[in-house]
């Protein structure tokens, strides 16, 4: 199968390639090897308090339109090495069809962020919350189609779960080697300008799907600080 899939991106005519990835000659044994991963997580996930992005893809004044949403960032072992579970979104969702991202979804009344994400993940791809041990939250960050302020939980899984996609909601599970999105075939980053502003934007190109947007930033943001 190809990398890169049949997603729409909508690519403005003034976008250039951005920089090289910043692990790039870095030491990459997190993204190898799962006792490395686990060290690495509680040393600079678990320590560290999430900042805010608001991304300059949301116009300004919007905040008051933002529900509270919740992604679960489940990564476990493999026999390919440490890898991440992705989703794709079926085409018939009201936003972000046919996209990748991690399991998710608004935090309702009375919930945690870790409870949603625990709780979107058990409806999305039947992932057993018993199995999850959370580590922390990466940066929270904004975006402009669903008016979602998103928390992204970093958690490990144990053992390789078994899991099966609600058709609902999601068309495909795939379990992402963290090293093959470290590889430099598969990330790129792009340069657009939106509202006057640079944007960094961030592709991942597995096979039979292109990762960007929000996951694709998430995605960049976990990579670093494993590796940097």
């Amino acid at each position: 199968m190809a990398r890169g899939g049949a997603q729409h991106i909508p690519r403005p005519d003034d976008w250039r390639p951005g920089s090289a990835a910043p692990w790039t000659g870095a030491d990459l044994s997190p993204l190898t090897d799962f006792a490395a991963l686990t060290r690495a997580l509680g040393d600079r996930i678990g320590t560290r308090v999430p900042g805010v992005h608001t991304s300059t893809f949301v116009p300004a004044g919007s905040d008051d339109h933002e529900r509270t949403s919740a992604v679960l960032i489940a990564l476990h072992d493999s026999p390919d090495g440490p890898s991440v579970v992705l989703t794709r979104r079926t085409q018939h969702l009201s936003s972000h069809r046919g996209e990748m991202a991690f399991p998710g979804g608004r935090v309702d009344g009375g919930e945690t962020v870790l409870e949603a994400a625990l709780r979107e993940a058990r409806e999305e791809v039947n992932l057993d919350p018993a199995l999850v041990s959370a580590v922390g939250e990466l940066d929270g960050l904004s975006t402009m189609v669903s008016r979602s302020r998103i928390h992204p939980i970093v958690a490990t899984v144990a053992g390789l779960p078994l899991l099966t996609p609600n058709l609902a909601e999601v068309d495909r599970i795939v379990h992402v080697p963290l090293i093959e999105l470290a590889d430099p075939d598969t990330y790129r980053q792009e340069t657009w300008v939106r509202s006057g502003h640079e944007v960094d934007i961030h592709f991942f190109e597995i096979e039979g799907d292109t990762v960007w947007g929000a996951t694709g930033r998430m995605l960049h943001q976990l990579l670093t600080l494993l590796t940097v």
